[in-house]
């Protein structure tokens, strides 16, 4: 099962989404080929009504603790109620593009 699947399955489980989508960026860093090493996901639950966003980021990280101890890298949340969904138009901003992290100048 590869860490995209993974993450799918332990959010899915969990947080009982209305909407989901976890999308492999390692193709985007100076990464080795197939490395799952960056993710982004987007996770609509009710189970973020009147919750913070920090709660809701501690959650997911909870959730994720295995694969980020075993290479998940990065990992960017938007981690929304419905209403904040519609509000957002229901698509998930882009991420930008690699800085090089340690490998800037």
């Amino acid at each position: 099962m590869s860490r995209k699947q993974r993450i799918e399955e332990k959010i899915q489980e969990a947080l009982q989404p209305m909407y989901l989508d976890v999308v492999d960026e390692s193709y985007m860093h100076a990464v080795p080929p197939d490395a799952e090493s960056h993710f982004k996901v987007l996770v609509v639950s009710e189970t973020f009504i009147d919750v913070p966003l920090v709660e809701r980021h501690r959650r997911l990280n909870g959730l994720l603790d295995g694969e980020l101890r075993q290479g998940l890298h990065a990992l960017t949340m938007h981690t929304w109620t419905p209403e904040e969904w519609h509000e957002k138009g229901g698509v998930a901003p882009e991420s930008p593009p690699c800085q090089g992290g340690s490998q800037a100048g």
